[in-house]
């Protein structure tokens, strides 16, 4: 075994060698745990794949380095009534191909976040019509008054409809039964960065857009991203000068990183929430010893499992102090957070007298479905989630695997008990409760809520908090949408992560509360 992990190392920095004989004083080498699963921008959710593909597709919205909002391929924007936002487009933009961007693309692309293997619905859900006004000026019609239109659509990339019907890929992947067609392995944006190079969780090469439409502010001109699983060898890459970006840095080698002459670890709060799910919709768990009922549908044991939970164990074995506690699905710095929310406390006798109570006493067994290489610290932490649960007699068979497989497996409600971590893109609340609390729909309401938790009165909580414009009344309606999923206890929730970069000491970059990378802000000082 230590002879293969050898081997293996070996073959990274054999591969990180060759890409730095091919680097120059404009090339940066970036490693990161896990790869971007598919260069499709509406087949996966993730804020990783989101991040990659930002720097070759765009959004008609995007942000800023505060992360307000900022013209991107929409110059200007405004209500013309309470349900139709108009949107005027940018002239002179080309697709890396050279096709002209127009409104017809902007329609396409939309239409092409509703259909099916599309992971982008719930930011598209509530939209009634995407109609062409003129060749570059486009309105968005929604069901009901829709006042964050441009914060939702931040993250919906535009894609050439002429490239997609000529490359049979009009409809996105669909991740989670493993289809791919030529938007996974190619793009065509019209973004900073071309894709030159894709080679699934070896190495993607990026390079800059010679005719991009905007500034480019870093003087980088070759970008190679490599996956690096282990956490060890991506930390000795960046120590040894083979990778110039890295992340996440564990939280155990922050010291030795920012102790190095040549390295700095960059660290911050990140926005992202951690949280853990259970299947509260079947009559039997798919992975229980427990035959002929579902467990979960107890509240009773969801909030012993939750009380079982020593958060604060966690935060200081397994995340070093680098997490913060949560007691919502969303943290500081997302508009709706309720920072005098507590969590239940922490207390193992209550726990137990809860599972007695509903007819467990002895416990039950369930198996646990965690990624290894998504979150900081994602696998120690569904390990002690365990321990922590073996207290109260439950036995868990945890399952934990690369997010390649992890997400399409989850992602398809294919688990009786999950992690999953939400960074709410429009940093409001009411993504949360739209894409992780709603009832689910086939519209893309509650399409992240993957044990499908169901409360129509949040529901209708949720749709007055999408339409209401005076801040106090929804804020009020966003405490009381938490209240009630925090009463039913909804969901697990576990903590705020923090986020820690790696980075050579001649290399300038900006990071974001929301993880996101671009390269377009990246430069190499000599």
């Amino acid at each position: 075994m230590k002879f293969q992990k050898k081997v293996a190392r070996s073959a990274i920095f054999a591969a990180l060698a060759a890409a730095s004989l091919v680097a120059s004083a404009q090339t940066i080498r970036i490693a990161n745990q896990g790869d971007s699963l598919s260069m499709d921008p509406h087949s996966l959710n993730e804020s990783l794949q989101l991040s990659v593909t930002g720097n070759v597709y765009e959004p008609l919205v995007a942000r800023n380095k505060d992360l307000s909002l900022a013209p991107a391929l929409a110059t200007s924007w405004k209500q013309t009534s309470p349900t139709v936002w108009r949107f005027e487009l940018r002239k002179g933009v080309q697709f890396h191909d050279g096709t002209p961007f127009t409104a017809d693309d902007v329609v396409f692309s939309f239409a092409r976040t509703q259909v099916e293997g599309s992971d982008m619905k719930s930011y598209t859900n509530d939209f009634k019509e995407v109609r062409k006004i003129d060749d570059h000026t486009v309105e968005i019609e929604t069901k009901a008054p829709f006042p964050i239109v441009p914060d939702v659509i931040s993250l919906v990339y535009i894609m050439s409809k002429k490239w997609c019907e000529t490359n049979q890929a009009t409809a996105p992947v669909d991740r989670r039964k493993g289809i791919e067609n030529a938007a996974s392995f190619r793009a065509n944006g019209t973004g900073p960065f071309r894709l030159r190079e894709r080679q699934p969780n070896v190495r993607s090469v990026f390079t800059r857009n010679g005719t991009y439409w905007g500034k480019i502010e870093g003087n980088v001109n070759e970008v190679i991203f490599t996956p690096i699983g282990n956490d060890a060898t991506r930390v000795a890459a960046l120590l040894s000068g083979e990778v110039d970006v890295m992340e996440p840095v564990p939280v155990q080698d922050i010291e030795r990183v920012n102790a190095s002459p040549n390295t700095r670890a960059i660290t911050g709060p990140e926005l992202r929430t951690i949280f853990l799910g259970m299947d509260q919709k079947r009559d039997e768990l798919l992975y229980s010893n427990v035959k002929g009922k579902n467990p979960f549908k107890d509240k009773r044991v969801r909030q012993a499992f939750y009380q079982a939970i020593d958060i604060e164990g966690i935060k200081r074995t397994v995340m070093r102090g680098a997490s913060n506690p949560s007691a919502l699905l969303v943290g500081p710095g997302i508009n709706g957070f309720q920072p005098d929310t507590k969590r239940l406390p922490h207390d193992v006798e209550a726990a137990k007298k809860l599972m007695a109570e509903a007819g467990y006493p002895n416990g039950f067994e369930v198996t646990m479905n965690c990624p290894n290489d998504r979150y900081v610290n994602d696998g120690r932490i569904c390990q002690t989630v365990a321990a922590n649960l073996s207290r109260i007699n439950v036995k868990i068979n945890l399952a934990a695997e690369t997010k390649g497989t992890y997400f399409p497996k989850v992602l398809r409600r294919d688990t009786s008990f999950y992690m999953l971590g939400w960074t709410p893109s429009t940093y409001d609340a009411h993504n949360a409760l739209n894409a992780l609390v709603r009832c689910v729909d086939d519209k893309g309401a509650g399409q992240f809520n993957l044990g499908a938790y169901c409360n129509p009165k949040v529901d209708e909580l949720t749709l007055k908090i999408q339409s209401e414009t005076d801040k106090t009344k929804r804020d009020a309606m966003i405490k009381e949408a938490f209240d009630l999923h925090a009463a039913d206890v909804g969901h697990l929730p576990l903590h705020q992560q923090a986020l820690a970069w790696g980075v050579k000491k001649n290399v300038k970059l900006v990071q974001l509360a929301d993880n996101f990378m671009h390269f377009k802000w990246m430069s190499i000082e000599k």
